[in-house]
């Protein structure tokens, strides 16, 4: 429990300290340093694993060969993910300095589609471009706001709005998601497995959310 808890209140305490609550709190420049130093997720958790090599194996008695042993071993699963992750990360940077997505979206924005359409089908593009649902969504929603800002549209429309815009940003997970690598890698399954299994679910979710909202938006 010791292993588990002190990363987590060291995140949670460096995470409080830079909040708002405590602008005016005059807390010690030396001792707000160290929070943000030993806070810092990468420092957190590094304490964590030093920890764990030391109760869990040294005072246990296991030497430094079995020890490196394990870490070699747990490397084995997670490797492949973050050399993937960060490849595709690199990719989305690319895309977002480029301005790929917000290209496609800015010319759907000249187009008469329904709202909700329209920001499913941002939300769409920019996921398959940048592979972030969260990039996807906050860009729909940030290119989709004046379109309804043009309109004259009800709480329940805007709120459906909402729900295809999520839908279309958890869309057609690939290559460059890192949840496609997390459920490949961990599941054990190849990438075309993965894509039959994982991207296809991803798909459904979206078109059945999408379907879902329009029913509802012309009954409403």
């Amino acid at each position: 429990m010791l292993i588990i808890s002190i990363p987590i209140v060291l995140i949670v305490l460096n995470t409080m300290v830079n909040s708002a609550f405590f602008e005016t709190s005059g807390i010690p420049a030396a001792l707000l340093y160290m929070i943000n130093l030993l806070g810092h997720p990468f420092t957190a958790l590094i304490i964590a694993n030093l920890l764990a090599w030391y109760f869990i194996g040294i005072r246990r008695g296991m030497g430094k060969d079995f020890l490196l042993k394990i870490a070699t071993k747990s490397f084995q699963a997670a490797g492949i993910i973050i050399l993937l992750t960060g490849a595709g990360g690199a990719f989305k940077q690319i895309l977002i300095a480029t301005g790929a997505g917000e290209m496609i979206a800015g010319a759907l924005n000249q187009s008469f589609l329904n709202p909700l359409l329209f920001g499913f089908l941002v939300a769409l593009l920019v996921r398959i471009l940048q592979g972030s649902a969260t990039v996807a969504m906050i860009t729909a929603a940030g290119i989709t706001a004046p379109v309804l800002g043009d309109g004259i549209f009800n709480t329940a429309q805007i709120s459906l709005v909402v729900i295809a815009i999520a839908a279309g940003a958890s869309s057609f997970s690939h290559v460059n998601d890192s949840g496609f690598w997390l459920v490949g890698q961990y599941l054990g399954l190849t990438e075309k497995q993965t894509f039959s299994s994982w991207t296809a679910m991803t798909c459904i979710i979206a078109f059945a959310g999408l379907l879902s909202s329009l029913a509802l938006w012309y009954i409403i």
